[in-house]
């Protein structure tokens, strides 16, 4: 019996309380279909082609716009990002296969990323008495989509904000593998059924089956811990593929908010594959189709061979925040009295071939005006410009900014306590190379650019050997250099494929490493207070909660004793410290602490 999704809805559990029934969303039955719907087929076959459009990692991306440099989005390759520009596409695609022949999927990460996913989640919240519909929910519904995935960016602002979200949303959220953590069934709907009618008599039924990533158990612990639970994409796909085959879907599509690498960033500490994708495509069969989502990376067509039946899956991936728009297109033939899946190839689309859809922009041109209105309010003054620029190969002002609001408001934390005498490290990365803090007037995007993640604040205790493995792990960033050759600034950093994100600097200490020397012996020089450190003194670092947990699978902070913890975000934090001081001054809090050398020769 199609499961009533109002129903389904207010039958979810909301945080920790009760669970819905293991069931999922029925779409009805699509009107006729065109003319063009099913080709005409050779010695008189029945043959019907449809097509499946799919995003992932939107980020609160609706416009064309950058928040934080408050000007039209650009980057080196001249990307475009939104549902303005995918709303666009898919008018295109419809256009030509027919309406009543395509679905519309995403793969996760809608509702974090931008400060106008931060204002209706925040500022103006869609929780508050009367709140207002998430831009998000009224882009996606006014485009028409069919179904889309969790993502664990979904989960950062509490499960109360995730289930608003769900509710303002015309389409269902699915999650097979985010489980109540009492009942252990699913706490969304896993998957969605919806029939495509065709000329030929028997509707073809094309299950969607959503799988959300097992790190935001670690990643949103203090919102998930005791409500929810999430195992492995593989063992949950075993479990729902076969049933929806059972169940008359002639087509299965996994939703996947997980990479296709087969690897995790957390190393150890998560139980189960972050991104598993291709491992799901090689190991379940009954699977047509997977829309990849999750490690923001760009993957037109990709095919992986299960294992137990041979079967080519194709795997697609489009590039985030609405850049690409992927195309799964199923050609199907009626065979043996049902509909069997003849070939299905995938690609991308570009959005910065398409303009905005002026439907979407002026829905929500009223909200887009509010949040630039709240990002360009005067917070403060700076006695001197910072930028990030240089950050990830030279110890910058801005990054010693960040580092020194979170020391200071960590030993705040800490006063009149056990641990108040020990010495306050910080650790911060270069999340941006573009952010900027402005000579004169600083506004809310300018501070709020410095941290455009969601994280909070950790204080973990840490000792001084400890603290080096840390550094020595970091510094695996940079690629091995010569020493006295030339060096090339766009070949230095992200070796191995490491983001900037996951490169600490350390603010408290002073170190220098060595680039001439292989990973794991680079770290020299590495003092505090002057003097070389004890490997067996203890120090407080002030660290962000990704870390904390994990994130980057660092040495030791995970398994450190946590001393304290903040709610809110360290952009906030930052915000506030600027505000409070009025006038922010270089001189009092950066230095030059850390610096790239070559066998004792400074870099730069």
């Amino acid at each position: 019996m199609p499961l009533n999704r109002r129903k389904f809805l207010g039958r979810s559990a909301v945080a920790g309380a009760g669970v819905a029934l293991a069931g999922g969303v029925v779409a009805p039955a699509a009107e006729a279909a065109p003319a063009d719907a099913a080709p005409a087929a050779p010695h008189g076959g029945k043959r019907y082609s449809f097509t499946v459009m799919g995003t992932t990692d939107l980020h609160g991306n609706v416009f064309n716009w950058d928040y934080f440099t408050d000007k039209e989005f650009d980057d080196k390759d001249h990307n475009d990002v939104g549902l303005a520009k995918i709303s666009t596409l898919v008018s295109a695609v419809r256009k030509e296969k027919g309406r009543r022949n395509t679905l519309l999927i995403d793969a996760g990460d809608t509702i974090q990323g931008t400060q106008l996913s931060y204002y209706y989640a925040k500022v103006d919240p869609i929780t508050a008495a009367r709140g207002p519909v998430h831009p998000m929910a009224q882009a996606m519904n006014a485009i028409g989509y069919d179904a889309a995935a969790l993502g664990n960016h979904e989960f950062n602002y509490g499960i109360p904000v995730l289930r608003k979200f769900e509710e303002q949303c015309d389409f269902p959220l699915l999650g097979a593998n985010a489980l109540d953590a009492k009942t252990q069934r699913p706490a969304f709907a896993p998957y969605s059924m919806h029939r495509l009618r065709t000329p030929h008599g028997r509707d073809v039924r094309v299950a969607v089956l959503g799988l959300t990533n097992p790190g935001i158990a670690i990643w949103d612990k203090a919102n998930v811990q005791g409500k929810m639970t999430f195992p492995g994409l593989e063992e949950q796909a075993a479990k729902w593929v076969p049933r929806l085959r059972s169940m008359g879907a002639d087509v299965v599509i996994v939703s996947a908010h997980s990479g296709s690498s087969g690897t995790s960033s957390y190393g150890d500490q998560l139980p189960h594959i972050e991104n598993a994708a291709a491992l799901v495509a090689e190991q379940v069969p009954g699977i047509d189709a997977i829309l990849v989502g999750h490690a923001h990376t760009e993957i037109p067509e990709y095919l992986v061979e299960n294992k137990k039946t041979g079967k080519k899956v194709v795997l697609s991936e489009p590039l985030k925040w609405g850049q690409r728009l992927t195309l799964f297109d199923f050609d199907l033939v009626w065979s043996k009295g049902r509909w069997r899946v003849a070939k299905v190839g995938a690609k991308v689309l570009n959005s910065n071939a398409a303009a905005e859809d002026r439907k979407i922009t002026r829905l929500l041109g009223d909200e887009h005006k509010k949040v630039v209105a709240y990002v360009n309010q005067v917070i403060g003054t700076s006695k001197a410009a910072m930028s990030t620029a240089e950050g990830p190969y030279k110890d910058v002002a801005i990054i010693d900014l960040i580092n020194h609001v979170q020391a200071e408001t960590v030993k705040a934390a800490l006063a009149g306590g056990a641990y108040a005498k020990l010495p306050v490290l910080s650790q911060a990365s270069c999340f941006s190379r573009t952010a900027k803090i402005p000579a004169g007037e600083v506004t809310i995007r300018d501070a709020a650019g410095l941290y455009p993640f969601e994280n909070t604040l950790e204080a973990r205790l840490i000792t001084g050997a400890q603290l080096k493995d840390y550094l020595e792990f970091s510094a695996r960033y940079y690629a091995r250099t010569a020493p006295g050759g030339p060096v090339d600034t766009a070949k230095l950093t992200n070796a191995d494929g490491i983001p900037d994100y996951n490169y600490d600097a350390l603010y408290g200490v002073s170190y220098e490493i060595d680039i001439a020397q292989p990973a794991g012996s680079r770290i020299v020089k590495l003092q505090f207070d002057g003097k070389d450190l004890d490997p067996k003194a203890e120090f407080v670092l002030a660290v962000n909660n990704y870390r904390a947990s994990g994130g980057g699978n660092f040495p030791h902070v995970a398994g450190a004793k946590q001393l304290w913890a903040n709610s809110d975000e360290i952009r906030n934090t930052i915000i506030s410290w600027v505000k409070a001081k009025g006038t922010v001054d270089p001189a009092e809090f950066a230095a030059v602490g850390w610096r790239l050398t070559r066998e004792g020769t400074p870099v730069f």
